[in-house]
């Protein structure tokens, strides 16, 4: 993996030191990905989305992220994860992901006791409905609680159901449905600051006409799949586009990592 453009820290004025050799074509450890992707120093919540795309517009492949990743990608998937307080994914992508429970990952074990941070990080499942299945090991052995997000206007019955399950439910909108903007404020309330998104393209698209996304890593592919898969976003526009910042950019066998931020980041 190699550095395209400098690593750089947004939130000051000067480059961010390289580590030894970061410029050479070799793997990163897991340290120094963890301190190029390392979060902003502020006490606002910051919500990161991790996403990829192959070069003709697609987020999936048969339904599924995997068949146009890599092993560096799923590297990186794992540190963003690392450093994360929360994991956000609506239920569709739960569902066809089979998502299961954050793991506690040795390699961060220290960094996120000195951040303050449990073992791993909590799951949040973004479903007006709460149409999930909650026997799964998502809610029934998760190292940290599994936090479901919906409306006030959810199904009571499904409501009571997530709590059985152990899973702590978190009202972010009058309605059934979730209120982008309010959900990143109710995580944070709870001390998840440090938000990561993997989609699906429905809600990151939510979140964007929001405005309230302060940052893509999105994994551009060298594969084209044609069809009619979806792009990393969908759902409603926004009236002006929003132009992001390039702070970084990697490469290995064609892939590249680019991590984008909000340009109004002070």
């Amino acid at each position: 993996m190699r550095s395209l453009f400098p690593v750089t820290d947004l939130t000051t004025t000067a480059a961010a030191p390289d580590p030894p050799g970061l410029l050479t074509d070799r793997e990163w450890s897991l340290d120094e990905l963890a301190d190029a992707y390392a979060y902003p120093a502020t006490g606002d919540p910051w919500l990161r989305a991790n996403m990829v795309s192959t070069l003709d517009g697609a987020a999936q492949h048969d339904g599924r992220s995997q068949g146009i990743s890599c092993a560096a990608d799923m590297r990186i998937f794992g540190t963003l994860r690392g450093l994360a307080d929360v994991v956000i994914a609506g239920a569709e992508t739960v569902r066809l992901e089979g998502y299961r429970p954050a793991r506690a990952r040795e390699a961060f074990a220290g960094r996120r006791a000195a951040a303050g941070q449990g073992p791993a990080p909590a799951v949040a499942v973004v479903s007006g409905s709460l149409d999930l299945d909650f026997s799964l090991p998502l809610f029934t052995e998760p190292l940290v609680p599994t936090l479901v997000v919906t409306g006030a206007g959810a199904p009571a019955d499904r409501i009571a159901a997530a709590r059985k399950a152990g899973a702590e439910v978190v009202i972010a909108g009058e309605g059934a449905r979730v209120d982008p903007a309010r959900a990143v404020r109710e995580l944070a309330d709870r001390g998840l600051r440090r938000q990561l998104t993997e989609g699906g393209p429905r809600l990151l698209g939510q979140f964007v006409a929001a405005g309230v996304l302060d940052e893509l890593c999105l994994t551009l592919s060298p594969m084209l799949t044609a069809g009619d898969a979806q792009r990393i976003a969908g759902g409603p526009g926004v009236t002006v586009p929003e132009r992001f910042a390039l702070a970084s950019l990697l490469e290995e066998d064609g892939f590249l990592f680019g991590r984008y931020r909000r340009r109004d980041v002070p």
